[in-house]
Order: structure tokens, then C-alpha cells, then sequence
């Protein structure tokens, strides 16, 4: 009954969705920033609801059925005006080739390359890899005006706010024998085929272990997750609107923000507020940074004061134990060089980057990240986004991808720069702010497979890299039918 009526309400939705998209394409960007923000938590509790297996995927696949509307619609229009949808220059080259690479070795034998991905394993990997490519070349290919940045600004503004005073009352009020109970494990280890071993069987990062037997939950959110939600309130706070109407929101997000205890997303926004402050030659975005930097250090000593607790499981406490003993040394600080995850990070970015220089030719499609987690394919390389690819599409690959996305933010900047005082120069500003951030979080993570990043980030960047922006949209162009034979 749960799965019918799920599937039935899901047609209903998607399909006005779709119907609404296919009049107006930039209507799946609106959908994607607060649609994708939800869609875990969605997931979830239909799968404790029972829908699970292939309708539960129908149901997920509502992201790339709206994406494949519009990219139709903006083809279907190309086709009737005889005419591209934008001018192709030099930075589309390079999304185009680096597109290109990723579909040759989809289809490349994985055997010679010493890869072992599987069908299922490549075809996600594709997606992986080419759904940013698709927004990208969206965002060029329909534009935005100046009141409907002003539009998307706030929206991602809300959205952020939301998603953090929710994270933040979860936080406080939900147990870890909840979420044992509740659909996410399920979701996470049956349906996607992640095992985790955190509290409750939820990922590891759902809580910060400081130890001596004191766990500390992190700000997870509608995402289920810190990473993914502190990166979409990273974003969000660069690219927010420079009003007085903005503090309290902006301010909801940064506590949420610093409540997901992740380093690399506060990272994030410090390189990105000094990319702001080069793009809009003010160095307010400079001292913003050095606040940041000094609430992180603060947070640090406060958070254990501050953060709800939380445990593990009588079933679970013998296993963490036993690989406490297997790290004696580790100290569990936030801000501690010899923190677990952070050595985490580093040695799979040097192991990461040792395979590529001594396996140029790549090993293929689903041979990395989370994907070969996933799918039990031998992982060549993970965690970050440019030794991912750079395992999959080999040295050239890794080298076009690095090519593009610098590419992508040095025209970001230009457009924030060259552009006059408004929507448009603070847009691009923003954009260009909350790319690098991203393109510094991919150092360590793979942010370029979070799809909340990859169908609306690279969507917003493909927009605002290159055409100006007008005032108002452009009046639609009336498609001339001529007769046959008069």
C-alpha cells in the first residue's frame, strides 16, 4: 500500500514538476536547491515506510528526470531556432572534453586498464561524473536576469536557514535509538550499500568522538549528513544577499554551520571570503574571514559545553574499543593535527595522488570514491574529487578537470569584476566565492558528488560565467512555420 501510494503521489508531483519545468526550465534550478536539500531525509522515511528497492529508486530518479526535461526543452527550442543556445568559447571546450573523457572510459575494457568495475558500478560513476557537466552547460545554455538572482539568492539564504534550524533542533531532541529504528540505516546500508559503523549504525561522521567515552552529535540535518549540509550553508552564506533583512537568517546558518563540527567546510569559507573580497575589491569579506577563523577556534573549545551527547550501542561499544587500542595515539580535537580524520585525509590524498602518477592511463569508470565503496569494486583512490577522477580518467582527465573548474572561477571573477554595482556583480561575486570554496573542499572530499553541489553550484557557475545579465528576461522567441508546396 506504502509503496503504491508512493509511487502514485511521486507521478503526481514529477509530473506537474516536469510540466512546470518544460515551460520554464530555470523552475529545476528552484526545485534542485530546495528539493535536493530534502531528498535524503525524503528517502529515508520512505524506506522506513516500506517503499524500497526499485520503486524506492523511481522515486529518487525525480532529480534527473527533471534535469532531463530541461535539458529537452532547451534542445527542443535549439532545434526550432536553428541556432546553439549560447556561443561556445574556450571554457566550454574544456567541460566538453572533459565530458568526453568520462564517456570514453565508460566504454573502454576496465580489464587492460587493470580496472573492476561493473556495469552498475560504471553507470553510476557516469552520473557521477557528468550531472555537474549537464548543469554547467544548463546554466550557459538559458541565463538568468537581475531579479531572478536577486530571486535565487534568497531562496538559497532560506533554504540555508531552514536546513539549520531544523539540523539544529534534530540535534537536540532526536536519539540515536531513533535513528537506529528509523529508515536511514536502512536507506544508507540496504538501499545504497554503505555499512556504516556510527552510533546506531548511521555513517561515522554522525557523531565527533573526542574520546575517553565522549561522543558529541554533529548537525546532520535534512542531508543526514555534516558535510553535505555544512557545504550547502557555505554556499549559501557567500552567495546571500548584502542586506540588513539577510543578518538573521545568515546568522541562523553560520551557528548551524559551526554545530556541523567540520573542518574542511570552514575551510571552505575562508577561502572563499578571500576569493569575495577579491571580487569585490573590499576587504569587509577579509575581516568576515578572520571572524570566521576566530568563532572556529572558539567553537573548538566550547563545542563539548555546547553540543548535545551521544552514544553507542551495547552491541557496538566492543568494536570501538577494540579500535581505539588499534590507534593509541590519536588525539580526538577538532583542531588537532594528529586527528584521526584529518590523517585520514591526508594519507588518502598521498596514497591518492601516488596512483595516478604511477597509473596515468586511469583504471576506469567506478574504480573510486564512493561509488567502488559502494559496489565493492577495489578502491583505487578516494575522498578527493581530483585523485578520484584521476583514477578513473587517468592523468589527463584529472588535468582537464583541474583546467576547467580554475577556468570556470577566473571567469567568474572577470564577470564579478567587469560587471557594474548590482544583482549581477553580486552574484557573480558570491559565485565565485562559494566555487573556490567548493573547488578547496574537493582537496579532501568528494563535494563534486554531492548532488546538491553538483546540479546547483555548477548550474549557478555555468550561468554567471561568461553572458552579462540582462534586466528582464528576453521575449520569447515565436517559432515560424512555413507551408509545404506554396
Amino acid at each position: 500500500m506504502a509503496t503504491a501510494l508512493a509511487l502514485g503521489l511521486g507521478a503526481v508531483v514529477v509530473g506537474a514538476a516536469g510540466a512546470a519545468v518544460w515551460r520554464r526550465p530555470l523552475a529545476a534550478l528552484y526545485l534542485f536547491v530546495v528539493g535536493l536539500a530534502l531528498h535524503n531525509l525524503v528517502m529515508s522515511l520512505l524506506w522506513g515506510a516500506g517503499v524500497r528497492g526499485a520503486s524506492l529508486e523511481l522515486v529518487a530518479a525525480w532529480k534527473e528526470i527533471l534535469l532531463a526535461v530541461a535539458v529537452a526543452r532547451v534542445a527542443a527550442d535549439a532545434v526550432r531556432g536553428r541556432r546553439l543556445p549560447f556561443q561556445p568559447g574556450p571554457l566550454d571546450g574544456l567541460a566538453l572534453t572533459f565530458a568526453a573523457l568520462v564517456l570514453l572510459y565508460a566504454v573502454l575494457p576496465q580489464g587492460p586498464l587493470g580496472g573492476r568495475a561493473g556495469a552498475s558500478a560504471v553507470l553510476h560513476a557516469l552520473r557521477h561524473d557528468l550531472v555537474p557537466v549537464v548543469a554547467y552547460l544548463l546554466g550557459r545554455s538559458l541565463g538568468v536576469t537581475a531579479a531572478q538572482l536577486r530571486s535565487l539568492a534568497w531562496t538559497l539564504l532560506g533554504t540555508a536557514a531552514a536546513l539549520a534550524g531544523f539540523g539544529l533542533v534534530e540535534e537536540y531532541t532526536v536519539s540515536v535509538e531513533w535513528w537506529q529504528r528509523s529508515g536511514a540505516v536502512g536507506y544508507f546500508r540496504d538501499q545504497l550499500g554503505f555499512h556504516y559503523r556510527g552510533p546506531g549504525g548511521m555513517p561515522e561522521n554522525f557523531a565527533f568522538n573526542t574520546g575517553h567515552n565522549q561522543l558529541f552529535r554533529r548537525l546532520i540535518s535534512t542531508f543526514v549528513s555534516p558535510l553535505a549540509s555544512g557545504y550547502l550553508l557555505v554556499v549559501s552564506l557567500l552567495a546571500a544577499p548584502l542586506r540588513r533583512l539577510a543578518l538573521p537568517l545568515a546568522t541562523l546558518a553560520f551557528a548551524g554551520l559551526l554545530f556541523t563540527i567540520s573542518r574542511s567546510a570552514l575551510a571552505g569559507l575562508v577561502a572563499g571570503l578571500a576569493v569575495l573580497a577579491l571580487a569585490r575589491r573590499r576587504l569587509w569579506p577579509l575581516a568576515a574571514a578572520v571572524a570566521v577563523v576566530g568563532a572556529g577556534i572558539g567553537f573548538d573549545h566550547a563545542y563539548t559545553h555546547l553540543a548535545p551527547r551521544t552514544h553507542f550501542l551495547p552491541a557496538e561499544i566492543a568494536a570501538q574499543e577494540a579500535n581505539a587500542r588499534r590507534h593509541p595515539g590519536a588525539k580526538n580535537e577538532l583542531l588537532s593535527g594528529s586527528e584521526p580524520s584529518l590523517t585520514s585525509h591526508l594519507a588518502n590524498l598521498r596514497d591518492g595522488l601516488r596512483t595516478v602518477v604511477h597509473h596515468p592511463q586511469g583504471y576506469g569508470l567506478g574504480n573510486a570514491g564512493a561509488t567502488a565503496e559502494r559496489f565493492d569494486v577495489r578502491l583505487r583512490a578516494g575522498e578527493s574529487n581530483y585523485t578520484e577522477i584521476g583514477v578513473e580518467t587517468g592523468l589527463l582527465g584529472m588535468v582537464v578537470f583541474v583546467a576547467w573548474s580554475l577556468a570556470l572561477l577566473v571567469a567568474l571573477l572577470r564577470r564579478a569584476r567587469a560587471a557594474p554595482p548590482g544583482p549581477e556583480r553580486d552574484a557573480a561575486a558570491g559565485v565565485a566565492a562559494a566555487f573556490a570554496a567548493v573547488l578547496v573542499v574537493c582537496v579532501q572530499t568528494d563535494a563534486y558528488g554531492i548532488p546538491w553541489l553538483g546540479y546547483c553550484l555548477w548550474w549557478l557557475a555555468g550561468s554567471l560565467a561568461l553572458a552579462p545579465v540582462p534586466e528582464t528576461a528576453p521575449a520569447p522567441r515565436r517559432a515560424v512555420v512555413r507551408a509545404e508546396g506554396t
